[in-house]
């Protein structure tokens, strides 16, 4: 003890042991908390429903171990632009047709030209990889060298792009299925939307898992296509082209001639060709070591079977005679021409359908990797809600895959399933990222001279105006067919994305502004009152905290409800044995507006607490019946929003006792889960260390190695003469280590923890942009006995 009263101890680092793998299994295999509203047997079922279908949740060391081989990445990452040879073709015809039947040959020569183009924006991204060997891909490379905005655009671009990758592809992959089953027509909303939910769940099990259970539909569809392509140009070379059977053709102009527009036009829609080809370079990191030069092999690898497959089919296609069909696809008509019913390789044909499926559906795989990468880039610099950074239980990031499924989803039910119209929507994105990324490497060569600058520089500076001329050509000829949506799109995400970051710099610069101050202050006053609804073993033991923390200064207090009881004051009197006497205010319609019009009498705010303890009987664990006892639940929820008022909210289930005979605890132990140093974690230790309880310590969970040394310097600077625990959570969960933690002091029968938990307060729609950590710790402890929950609200409104 100091002379001025302080206590002072030391810091304390607790670490779990590090265990060996097959303890883990063990480990893993506890359940984690149940979550308040569900009994023990339905949260087993649900928890066990999870492990089957996502599986058991990974420690993040393993992380390591998700690496990927180029086996493995291909299937994952190449899977977009690899894909598009199922209607990159389809889409370049179905403009010249529109116009005259005969201008269909000119698709070949666009074809052409659309792979140089895929080319030279191949080898560009190629030099960027070598020049920034980490994830982040065309944001990464125009952020750094032309700035946050043109970062910024690039990033609203690729996400734009990517929910349209998901719901094109997995449009287009039900097509070809209805191509064979024509019956299932009737279906495909349901179908592509059963499709993204398979994506979404086997995504949501693993990078590495995803690419083995995709691997053999990729690998299957490219030695199909290249099966179609040797026989169908084996068989035009000995003797006669195979012939393209066209059901239900779609209507041909009748012009005699194509005009430049048009040529733009139908090089702008099959322009799709390159959709994905950043993916590999928004993916450095899960690669396998060396990672950027196994990334620059993957790329090219991927650029070679995509042009060599777009070419092969846009030539079999003119010589062919195929042409787009409301019923049947280009490459189906491809596929069934050289490989007719009743042949010895009919078979082949129905392979190259399934596979078609499976291949665009995976082409929506490379953007469950893409956009929650991106998000996670973003989230990172504040400009993309925190919630995306976070890892699932098998290390990915799953709320960015949740969200991509959702919008990609809507994008589904909104154009009812048709390629044509989503078409229109696509590549408007892809290319303008292309050009910022490509810009941005050029601004890179020439600041940075590194050898062989001048050819990096030309590469990336012929890549950048391709690009951008493509962009304007896309945006020309398609801005009446629904362009125009993803051009207001990008502009409204790029200012979502400043409004977020505005947010995020205006609470950090706040707290961290604020945190000196909350030290500074004398030690605070605590006027503590407890709430009386009714006498029960909740309210005994609401009381015995109240009278420990209060100093002798303890109020209760009690507001009259209809079948409340009219003697609860003289028997409270008895029970308390006048100490204090129970005040009972005025009957008003709500409970909150007398208490508030009674805490009001008292100081406080940013240097003082009124500490209101509220007692709840439970008769069975539930959140529902927790949020249907309106008045509490009102209570508590309008007392977290007056500042300076504490709400201590003190649980328990009722049992075979009446609560009358309930014997007292004897110590409480304060518990402060913090997750960083500043004004809002700063306050509730303060207040923490004003109670006077038994024990109180800081608690912080490390998911990370860097976690806990970043915590530990920022403890050294910030003294609250607090002990400070930090505590390993590999599975990055706070709910089975926090549980853990407090069922060592409730082990003792005479203890009770005390969860003091600070809580920021923000306004409106801001609250979406926090974690509400403090929400769901209160959930899980809500019915965990002997655990009383107090919240140390921060208000920032």
């Amino acid at each position: 003890m100091s002379r001025d009263g302080r206590r002072f101890t030391s810091r304390i680092v607790l670490r779990q042991e590090t265990r060996k793998p097959e303890v883990e299994l063990d480990v893993d295999e506890t359940p984690p908390p149940p979550a308040a509203g569900f009994s023990a047997a339905a949260f087993g079922t649900l928890a066990g429903a999870k492990r089957v279908l996502i599986g058991r949740a990974r420690p993040t060391r393993a992380l390591e171990e998700t690496l990927l081989p180029k086996t493995l990445a291909l299937p994952i990452f190449a899977s977009d632009p690899i894909s598009s040879v199922a209607y990159a073709t389809e889409a370049a015809l179905a403009v010249l047709v529109a116009v005259s039947l005969s201008s269909r040959h000119l698709v070949f020569p666009i074809s052409i030209g659309i792979s140089a183009l895929l080319a030279i924006v191949v080898l560009s991204y190629r030099q960027g990889i070598k020049a920034y060997a980490s994830s982040g891909g065309s944001y990464v490379f125009a952020k750094e060298n032309l700035g946050t905005l043109p970062g910024l655009v690039a990033a609203a671009a690729l996400l734009t792009d990517y929910i349209l990758t998901v719901a094109v592809s997995v449009a287009a992959g039900v097509f070809a299925i209805t191509s064979v089953a024509p019956s299932l027509s009737a279906y495909r909303v349901e179908l592509s939307l059963a499709c993204i939910l398979v994506l979404t769940l086997g995504n949501l099990r693993g990078v590495r898992e995803s690419g083995l259970l995709f691997a053999l539909p990729t690998y299957a569809f490219i030695a199909s296509m290249y099966a179609v392509l040797i026989v169908g140009f084996g068989k035009g070379l000995v003797g006669s082209w195979p012939h393209a059977n066209v059901p239900h053709p779609i209507s041909v102009g009748t012009a005699g001639s194509v005009g430049l527009f048009l040529l733009l036009k139908a090089f702008a829609s099959g322009s799709a060709a390159l959709t994905g080809v950043e993916s590999i370079s928004n993916g450095v990191t899960a690669f396998r070591q060396p990672q950027a030069r196994n990334a620059a092999r993957t790329l090219v690898i991927m650029a070679a079977i995509a042009i060599s497959l777009f070419l092969g089919v846009s030539f079999l296609a003119v010589k062919m005679g195929a042409r787009p069909s409301s019923s049947a696809s280009v490459l189906s008509q491809v596929a069934r021409g050289v490989f007719p019913a009743g042949s010895s390789g009919s078979l082949i044909y129905y392979l190259v359908q399934a596979f078609t499926l499976a291949i665009l559906i995976l082409a929506a795989n490379t953007s469950f990797q893409g956009f929650p990468r991106l998000a996670a880039l973003l989230a990172r610099d504040s400009y993309f809600p925190r919630q995306f950074v976070n890892l699932g239980d098998r290390l990915v990031f799953s709320n960015g895959m949740l969200i991509l499924a959702g919008l990609a989803s809507v994008l589904i039910l909104s154009f009812r399933a048709n390629v044509d119209s989503l078409i229109h929507l696509y590549v408007i994105g892809v290319f303008t990222a292309f050009t910022l990324a490509q810009a941005g490497m050029v601004r890179y060569w020439l600041r940075t001279r590194e050898a062989g600058w001048r050819k990096s520089a030309l590469m990336n500076g012929v890549g950048s105006a391709t690009t951008l001329v493509v962009t304007a050509i896309v945006i020309w000829t398609k801005f009446t067919s629904g362009a125009w949506m993803v051009i207001i799109a990008i502009p409204t995400m790029i200012a979502g994305f400043y409004a977020v970051h505005r947010h995020y710099r205006s609470v950090a610069r706040r707290l961290r502004a604020k945190a000196n101050a909350v030290l500074a202050r004398p030690q605070p006053a605590n006027t503590i009152v407890l709430y009386v609804e009714r006498l029960d073993a909740a309210t005994r033991e609401a009381f015995w905290y109240a009278r420990k923390i209060s100093n002798g200064s303890l109020r209760a207090i009690h507001v009259p409800f209809p079948g409340s009881d009219p003697g609860i004051r003289p028997r409270f009197f008895s029970w308390s044995e006048g100490r204090p006497s129970l005040e009972v205010l005025s009957e008003e319609e709500e409970p909150l507006d007398a208490v508030l019009e009674y805490v009001w009498r008292f100081p406080h705010g940013e240097g003082d607490f009124v500490t209101v303890v509220i007692p709840e009987l439970f008769r069975t664990p539930s959140l529902l019946s927790a949020v249907m006892r309106r008045s509490t639940f009102s209570l508590k929820r309008g007392l977290l929003r007056e500042p300076g008022v504490v709400v201590t909210d003190v649980p328990k289930l009722a049992g075979s006792s009446d609560g009358e005979n309930v014997a007292e605890p004897r110590r409480a132990v304060g518990v402060v889960p913090i997750a960083g140093v500043n004004a809002v974690s700063l306050r509730a230790l303060i207040y923490a260390r004003s109670l006077g309880l038994d024990d109180t310590r800081a608690v912080f969970f490390s998911f990370e190695n860097d976690d806990a040394t970043r915590i530990e310097r920022d403890w050294e600077r910030f003294p609250t003469g607090v002990p400070l625990q930090v505590v390993e959570a590999p599975y990055r969960d706070l709910g089975k280590p926090l549980l853990t933690h407090l069922r060592r002091i409730t082990a003792d029968p005479e203890a009770v923890a005390v969860v003091v938990m600070p809580e920021l307060v923000v306004r409106g729609t801001d609250r979406l942009l926090h974690n509400q950590r403090a929400l769901y710790l209160k959930r899980i402890l809500l019915f965990e006995p002997r655990v009383i929950l107090t919240s140390v609200p921060y208000q920032l409104v």
